[in-house]
């Protein structure tokens, strides 16, 4: 199992894919393929989806239901809006969340046919802090850990500092690759339990701090922060581990017919009478969400008072067999 920050670099080596000076699209086929010829998949194939995200209801936004239109990413369940630069686009969507929590919410890059002398890409995403394999209980001490993990074959150009863009704090942490001249710039938040973070990269710095300074026009929630961010107000207050212990007042387990061996990571909303009103599952097998939303239905928790007043609750619960955690290195700061 890869950890959170081998994935983020296995996403950011895409992005690298995205420069003028990367290697030309595979010849082969797929969904990169520049080659008209391409083998297709052959007639009669039934295509069986996997484990997937999913939800209980349509009306309650998820993570993953951002969307480019006119020129703006808008995603509801963040509360984030930012406006494309003139001339860029999203070219390909983000595969699904990863069961630690990974979200891609978008991949932005210059259109074709935009004229510059220089390119690059921002990506954004989302890491769930509930399902997170590494030791940080808040976006500024992943964005740490990220720094203590950096490969020997990058070079930290910007340590972490907390820095603050249209009225919200961000942590910013910056490094490069020597060998292929490129250059990242992260900018990192926290919104409802999840590390938010903007990624520009490109060989040239000034495209990069150009880029930042349009994200004076983004808008997010006022409690986002690098060690903020825990909910409440409009949206539920997020708890991690809500759904253990006392909290718990009536549990039933959910009864799998098939026997399968992938992690279920699953985030619901408890409405202020203890009941489950949301099921989000970030990767399920259709019949596991099916057993799983059977059993939340009849799960009772005891409701969470704010100020003496009930309200709810937004946690995440594992079923299945949980990822292993990643091990924290002797420079970083401890967990949570």
């Amino acid at each position: 199992m890869q950890t959170c920050f081998s994935r983020f670099l296995a996403l950011l080596a895409f992005s690298m894919s995205l420069l003028p000076c990367a290697r030309g699209a595979p010849q082969s086929g797929g969904d990169f393929s520049d080659n008209p010829q391409a083998k297709k998949l052959p007639t009669g194939v039934i295509l069986v989806r996997g484990a997937w995200s999913s939800a209980s209801d349509s009306v309650t936004p998820p993570p993953e239901g951002g969307r480019v239109a006119n020129n703006v990413y808008t995603n509801p369940y963040f509360g984030l809006t930012y406006t494309l630069s003139p001339g860029w686009t999203e070219k390909f969507t983000g595969p699904p969340p990863s069961d630690s929590g990974y979200y891609v919410l978008a991949q932005l890059r210059p259109a074709d046919t935009f004229k510059a002398t220089t390119r690059g890409s921002i990506l954004i995403a989302a890491q769930d802090l509930f399902f997170t394999l590494t030791p940080a209980g808040n976006a500024l001490e992943l964005v740490n850990f990220s720094k203590d993990k950096l490969s020997a074959d990058y070079k930290v150009e910007q340590a972490p500092t907390l820095v603050t863009i249209s009225g919200h704090s961000f942590v910013r942490f910056g490094y490069g690759s020597p060998v292929a001249e490129l250059h990242w710039q992260v900018l990192a938040t926290q919104v409802r339990c999840h590390m938010i973070q903007l990624v520009f990269t490109s060989r040239d710095d000034k495209l990069i701090e150009s880029l930042i300074q349009q994200m004076d026009n983004m808008s997010l929630p006022a409690e986002a922060g690098p060690i903020s961010g825990w909910g409440g107000g409009e949206v539920p207050v997020c708890i991690r581990n809500y759904a253990s212990g006392e909290n718990v007042l009536e549990k039933v387990d959910p009864f799998f017919a098939e026997r399968r061996f992938n992690p279920v990571p699953v985030r619901i909303i408890i409405d202020k009478e203890g009941k489950v009103k949301h099921v989000h599952f970030l990767s399920a097998f259709p019949d596991q969400a099916k057993a799983i939303s059977d059993a939340l239905a009849q799960w009772r928790f005891r409701p969470y008072l704010r100020d003496g007043h009930p309200v709810e609750v937004e946690t995440g619960i594992m079923f299945g067999r949980a990822p292993r955690l990643a091990t924290l290195p002797s420079t970083s700061a401890g967990t949570e």
